[in-house]
C-alpha cells in the first residue's frame, strides 16, 4: 500500500512539472529581440518582404509587444507549434494579423518569454 502510494504522488509530482512547459490558449508573451539578426523560430517575414511593401527593413516595431496565444498545434514528432495574435488587436507590421511560432524552440532561444 506505501508503495502504490508513493507512486501516486511520484506520477503526480511529474504531470505537474510537465504542464508547467505546455502553452495554453488565452497565454501571455512578449516578444524579445533576436541575438542574430532575424528571428529563427518566430515565423516573422523576411526583411526584403517588409522593404517591397514600403516598410522599415527592421524588427524593431516588434520588440517587447505582449501577444496571446490563440491557437496550439501540437505536430506528430512531439514539437509545439503557437498561432500568436495582439493583445491590443493590431497587425504586425501593419498586414499580419497572425504570426506562427515553434513554442519550445522559441522559448529556449528567449525570442518569446512567458509573462507571469
Amino acid at each position: 500500500m506505501r508503495k502504490l502510494l508513493f507512486a501516486l504522488l511520484f506520477f503526480g509530482f511529474t504531470i505537474s512539472t510537465s504542464a508547467q512547459n505546455t502553452p495554453e490558449v488565452g497565454d501571455d508573451l512578449i516578444i524579445k529581440a533576436p541575438y542574430a539578426q532575424t528571428y529563427k523560430h518566430v515565423k516573422f517575414p523576411k526583411l526584403n518582404i517588409l522593404t517591397k511593401r514600403g516598410k522599415v527593413a527592421n524588427y524593431k516595431s516588434v520588440y517587447n509587444n505582449l501577444v496571446i496565444v490563440d491557437e496550439v498545434i501540437t505536430k506528430d514528432d512531439g514539437s509545439t507549434i503557437v498561432i500568436l495574435k495582439k493583445k491590443d488587436g493590431s497587425k504586425f507590421f501593419g498586414f499580419l494579423s497572425e504570426v506562427k511560432a515553434n513554442y519550445t524552440k522559441a522559448i529556449t532561444a528567449n525570442e518569446l518569454v512567458v509573462v507571469n
